[in-house]
């Protein structure tokens, strides 16, 4: 990984017009266009159709397959698909497969009518959830294998630039028209179905660009167990087994942890933090259940143990093997590089309004100036991480996030001030922009080729688990200190992050010798 190695300005910026560099673009507005679809578009969409509020909140669970996407992701590294493996190739052929499945989703959701079958919508909804997540797997898959390490700074800042355009189509294009097609102060169900029809037409976009591409350098897969068809067939039972056990666990253990939860907050406890043990525990006993379940099948036979092992713990050990003591750091680096953007960005709306903004200028400052101030940070990121390297700009993009969080602690105190909330939504923007470039170039730079869908599945989940579980807390600690100490709060829980920056790069560099010098031996 020569994330150290530095380039000519000229070397930089002409890695824009790279053709794999404007293909993922394109990949990233494919991979944009689903998430709003889900969540603020289609929220929108339930409160017109007279869904209440708690049930409008259920449905942001359909995105849970994005937190989860790594238990799946070996099938896509292993298993290949049928017919079109031979005519697209593994990448290509799974690209497709989970574009058509978006499309499809997507219509079905536009031709529901959430106010007669609100249950039929939520299955449509988890449905473009999981095909999403599955095409977001292929992609970073893609986008590893396809370019060398040092031109994956920039193919991350076009990811983010066309993941952030597509956010732009299915948010505010999608409820554009809407509006057109809506009669004034009626709810038309016609009008979400034309909305969503032309998302899902715009996500032809993502289809094309894989038809067109070509399919990145072919990675042999020298397996023991995966040869026959029966083989696949065996493992893809094991892992259905595996999900039904998970579901059917995750739903029976509400009856013991529900009663906990209201026991804890009768005793005194605050409400999120009963919810958090609760969840947590529903959660654990619902992973042992799966587990125990996975391990039933190796025992009687309709999964060999080699097969798990191959398949789950060879890219861990992979990992381990390859960074040794410095994987520990690694992982730790991953965990919480991104803990003062995410823990603040769950108040950020909410303090926004708080503070006097109305939503016309939150709309027009936050949600349209600060995504094209994103878009401009990703790119800045990927040129910086190119001409210096990305461990120095992981570190930049790490310091400029906690400094401009102390920013919305100065805003707080000046009340709804415009020229300040620009200036504020310009600077944070822009430096989440960049960090999260280089975060991604750092992550691509970890994965092993042989493991890039399962390796890069799980870096992608451990970045947001804490810090999203941490969030959870931020409206009680807002409660409790106020908003200026808040973002104070969240800058100084970044800067242990600089010091893991420095680690982890220096115990690379100190891996990457000893492995020079014993292939020079």
């Amino acid at each position: 990984m020569n994330s150290m190695e530095k380039r000519s300005w000229g070397e930089a910026f002409g890695a824009f017009i790279h053709p794999r560099v404007i293909t993922m673009l394109f990949l990233g507005l494919s991979a944009g266009i689903p998430i709003l679809l889900i969540f603020s578009t289609l929220s929108i969409w339930l409160r017109e159709a007279g869904v209440d509020r708690s049930t409008v909140t259920y449905f942001s669970w359909a995105a849970l397959g994005y937190s989860f996407k790594f238990v799946w992701a070996p099938l896509i590294d292993r298993l290949p698909f049928p017919v079109l493996h031979s005519l697209m190739g593994r990448r290509r052929s799974w690209l497709i497969i989970s574009q058509i499945a978006i499309i499809a989703a997507i219509l079905w959701m536009g031709l529901t009518d959430p106010a007669q079958n609100l249950t039929m919508m939520a299955f449509a909804a988890v449905a473009l959830g999981f095909a999403s997540a599955t095409q977001d797997i292929v992609i970073d898959a893609y986008r590893i294998e396809a370019a060398d390490t040092d031109l994956q700074a920039m193919m991350s800042s076009a990811y983010i630039g066309g993941y952030r355009i597509g956010m732009i189509v299915a948010g505010a294009g999608a409820l554009t028209i809407a509006g057109l097609f809506e009669a004034e102060g009626a709810y038309q169900h016609f009008a979400w179905t034309m909305a969503y029809g032309c998302m899902a037409l715009a996500m032809c976009i993502g289809v094309i660009t894989t038809l067109l591409v070509s399919e990145p350098r072919s990675v042999k897969l020298d397996s023991k167990y995966f040869h026959e068809t029966s083989d696949y067939v065996r493992f893809l039972a094991m892992f259905a087994l595996t999900v039904i056990a998970f579901i059917l666990a995750n739903v029976y253990a509400g009856n013991i942890t529900d009663p906990l939860k209201t026991a804890l907050t009768d005793n005194g406890m605050i409400r999120e933090l009963a919810g958090f043990i609760a969840g947590t525990l529903k959660l654990a006993v619902s992973v042992v259940f799966a587990v125990f379940v996975a391990w039933l099948t190796t025992r009687v036979g309709l999964t060999p143990t080699g097969m798990v092992q191959e398949t789950y713990i060879s890219p861990v050990r992979d990992f381990i093997d390859r960074y040794g003591k410095a994987a520990i750091v690694i992982l730790a680096l991953i965990g919480v590089y991104r803990i003062a953007d995410i823990v603040m960005g769950v108040m950020a709306n909410v303090f926004y309004t708080d503070l006097g903004f109305s939503k016309e200028e939150i709309a027009a400052v936050s949600k349209t100036f600060g995504l094209f101030m994103t878009i401009g940070g990703s790119f800045l990121g990927g040129v910086l991480s190119v001409r210096y390297g990305v461990v120095r700009i992981l570190f930049l993009g790490a310091l400029l996030s906690a400094i401009t969080n102390i920013l919305f602690a100065f805003m707080a105190q000046l009340g709804p001030d415009t020229t300040m909330f620009v200036v504020v939504i310009m600077a944070d923007n822009m430096s989440g922009g960049l960090a999260t470039a280089a975060f991604i170039a750092y992550l691509s730079g970890l994965t092993n080729i042989s493991f890039t869908a399962m390796q890069y599945a799980i870096f992608s989940s451990i970045m947001t688990l804490f810090p999203k579980i941490l969030a959870g807390f931020s409206g009680t600690v807002v409660d409790m200190v106020g908003y200026s100490w808040f973002f104070i709060g969240t800058a100084v829980i970044g800067i242990p992050v600089l010091y893991l920056v420095v680690l982890a790069g220096r115990l690379t560099k100190v891996k990457e010798a000893e492995d020079a010098r014993q292939a020079g031996v």
